[in-house]
């Protein structure tokens, strides 16, 4: 299992922001993160892992795409570094369903589920990553994190509950030299109390999963150091007010999403939880363009959540899904 190799360099980056403790607690649970047994389709994944090519690359974000590119040495090589794309398209399709991105591995161009360049665009200019250290929480298959990277900032380290993401950005970390992003499986419950060691923490997408929201913030602002700022991605309730919308079953089809505020609420939600300078930068219907199905993830997307006959709702009858983005700073 070369390609998930040791994370010493994520150990030195903890430690150099004071988190030896949770460090060294991370360092000893590694081998159990992907050991054998612990997801049906692991062996799978392994294996499509050790399929992946072994030449030198890099990372490098063109055009919203988060790309592997060989280097030059690999290009100066006698033969083409992939001889073979067909079966490199198969190697990652192994990893099905992919749902952020877009990539690019070695020219094969993976049509993720959503298009996450468009929620990065609604954002990047309202944020400064230079020099920073950034958590990003529920980060999926980090493909958010390598923006944060091309952004210029110092280190990423992304936490994600689901183990088949956790993984497939793994195959990106395996190319990246500079080993300034991580990943690591876990969720916001994972997180060690009082960490206030983070510039910047992100939570797209996760605050509505959350049966208690104002302990989600609470542990965002507990990772933030002091004036830290957060930046927020959730599902509102576009109405006027303070107002929720708490879903009885499922939303979207989605069984577990708890708590849907107005922006006047969830401001409210923020201060309450030690935050200030709240500042709404977009708000965003989420349309069928931007998150659909595609060849790299064939289960059912947006269009199948809303009602066939009134698109401005979901499949249960609520208001269709709206997207905000707020960013706030630690008290």
């Amino acid at each position: 299992m070369n390609w998930l190799d040791s994370r010493s360099t994520l150990w030195e980056r903890l430690t150099d922001l004071r988190l030896e403790p949770w460090a060294e607690q991370l360092r000893q649970s590694e081998a159990a993160w992907f050991a054998p047994g612990t997801h049906g389709t692991l062996p799978k994944w392994l294996a499509a892992g050790e399929n992946l090519p072994n030449i030198d690359a890099a990372i490098q974000v063109k055009g919203g795409v988060v790309e592997v590119v060989p280097t030059a040495r690999a290009c100066d090589s006698s033969s083409s570094p992939v001889t073979d794309v067909r079966r490199l398209s198969r190697e990652l399709m192994e990893f099905h369903p992919w749902r952020k991105g877009p990539f690019r591995v070695f020219g094969v161009d993976i049509d993720t589920e959503w298009r996450s360049d468009w929620k990065w665009s609604r954002l990047t200019d309202a944020i400064d990553l230079v020099g920073k250290n950034v958590l990003d929480v529920g980060c999926g298959n980090g493909y958010y994190g390598w923006r944060m990277v091309n952004e210029g900032a110092r280190f990423v380290l992304g936490v994600e509950p689901f183990k088949l993401y956790a993984t497939q950005f793994e195959i990106f970390r395996r190319y990246d030299p500079e080993q300034r992003h991580f990943v690591i499986p876990g969720g916001d419950t994972d997180l060690p109390s009082g960490m206030q060691a983070f510039d910047t923490v992100f939570s797209m997408g996760v605050l509505y999963h959350r049966p208690n929201p104002i302990d989600h913030l609470q542990r965002m602002r507990d990772a933030l150091r002091s004036g830290g700022e957060l930046v927020l991605e959730t599902i509102v309730l576009d109405r006027e007010g303070s107002q929720v919308l708490t879903p009885e079953g499922r939303y979207a089809k989605m069984r577990n999403v708890w708590f849907i505020p107005t922006i006047e609420l969830l401001g409210i939600w923020l201060r309450r939880s030690g935050f200030r300078d709240v500042e709404v930068v977009d708000v965003s219907p989420t349309k069928i363009d931007e998150q659909r199905r595609t060849d790299w993830m064939t289960f059912e997307s947006l269009a199948d959540f809303l009602n066939p006959n009134n698109p401005t709702q979901t499949i249960e009858g609520y208001p269709a899904p709206v997207r905000a983005i707020l960013t706030a700073r630690r008290k």
